[in-house]
């Protein structure tokens, strides 16, 4: 059988990678596995007693058996040095700043595709490949991102960032597939390794889940730059002391140490003066929000207002909305407000299951307490 083309698969080490590049050289592909080392416990610290995500060792080793049993070279790169200056460092100066990154579509965005796309031009392949729920169609002479088909492990949102050059040179193999499907597909090839590991929800390069251990980690003069502040209420009342502006988010109740007898969220801060507002879960609504740093997918601009769906974080259901271009401001006006629009976050608008593009959150609209 001819071979339909080269294609470098980005392996982490876990089922969804692992069926896609078995799927791929089962279809006739010519597949060159790839492991990205990204972090490492020294760098970011929070060691959990246990083997997790896709920068271990056990990982590296599962991708590198899938490949000797299906005959296809694996490699492993090291692009901490990349990752480290362009996701963790953002990632912490955003916290910084008082807004509420998205490691994982900063990661895609600037690290996964081009350090794919750099390794794929050395090695001679056409294609790159992951194992994303999402889909991709040409239409109009563009690359439109879809859905995954597997509406619960969609991954589209997190994909808005990637460039029509780096698309159109990308397969998603497991798009038209739901995850039992593939874990029972990742038994049916003696995937062992792979079939059954638990997928992970934790951001890599924070495997405790601890993000003030991490920021404290990161800023050693954290109590200097964001020490002990003021909780007041949107009148201007100083109602408590809080740790530091990095350690809270836009819709967060908990662990704020505020006992007012009704339900509180925090709904600004301010990286300027070391004030977290807080408030009733009303003062969370807003309407409309302009986001910053935009990346068209199914069309080339949104001149015009456009009716779309939007969503506001990964796991929002997203809203019917209106959305336009003004100069390089995406505007987003929501038919009903929307609580917790965090700036720092992304905004990606749909068109039933097409993609038409994403930016970040920059601030709130329409009298919001919640804009930065």
């Amino acid at each position: 059988m001819a071979s339909k083309g080269k294609v470098l698969v980005a392996m982490s080490g876990g089922v969804d990678s692992s069926v896609a590049a078995v799927m791929l050289k089962e279809e006739g592909y010519e597949v060159v596995g790839i492991t990205m080392k990204t972090w490492d416990y020294t760098g970011s610290g929070g060691r959990t007693g246990k083997e997790i995500g896709c920068c271990t060792l056990e990982s590296m080793n599962d991708a590198r058996a899938i490949g000797i049993k299906y005959d296809f070279p694996h490699f492993i790169v090291d692009i901490r040095k990349e990752f480290g200056d362009w996701v963790i460092e953002r990632f912490t100066d955003e916290y910084m700043a008082g807004r509420t990154p998205n490691p994982c579509v900063l990661c895609n965005t600037h690290i996964k595709w081009e350090s794919l796309m750099r390794r794929a031009d050395d090695l001679g392949c056409e294609f790159i490949a992951t194992g994303h729920y999402a889909r991709l169609r040409q239409e109009g002479g563009r690359q439109v991102l879809m859905k995954g088909l597997d509406h619960n492990k969609d991954q589209s949102y997190a994909l808005w960032g990637v460039s029509q050059e780096n698309l159109a040179r990308t397969i998603f193999p497991l798009g038209n597939l739901t995850k039992p499907e593939i874990r029972k597909m990742a038994a049916d090839f003696g995937l062992d390794e792979v079939a059954n590991k638990p997928d992970s929800y934790e951001i890599c390069f924070v495997p405790d889940n601890n993000y003030r251990r991490f920021l404290r980690d990161r800023v050693p003069d954290m109590d200097a730059r964001a020490g002990k502040g003021s909780f007041v209420r949107s009148s201007g009342e100083v109602i408590g002391t809080h740790e530091g502006y990095p350690f809270y988010t836009i819709g967060q109740r908990h662990g704020l140490g505020l006992a007012l007898g009704d339900p509180i969220y925090v709904t600004k801060i301010d990286a300027e003066t070391n004030i977290v507002t807080v408030g009733p879960k009303e003062e969370l609504l807003g309407s409309g929000l302009a986001a910053g740093q935009i990346n068209f997918i199914k069309y080339a601009d949104l001149k015009t207002e456009t009716a779309a769906i939007g969503k506001i974080r990964y796991k929002d259901e997203g809203s019917p909305c209106v959305v336009w271009q003004e100069d390089d401001v995406l505007k987003v006006r929501f038919a009903e407000p929307r609580r917790a629009i965090t700036p720092g976050q992304a905004v990606v608008v749909y068109e039933g299951e097409d993609v038409l593009g994403g930016a970040w959150i920059k601030h709130v609209e329409e009298g919001s307490s919640s804009g930065a």
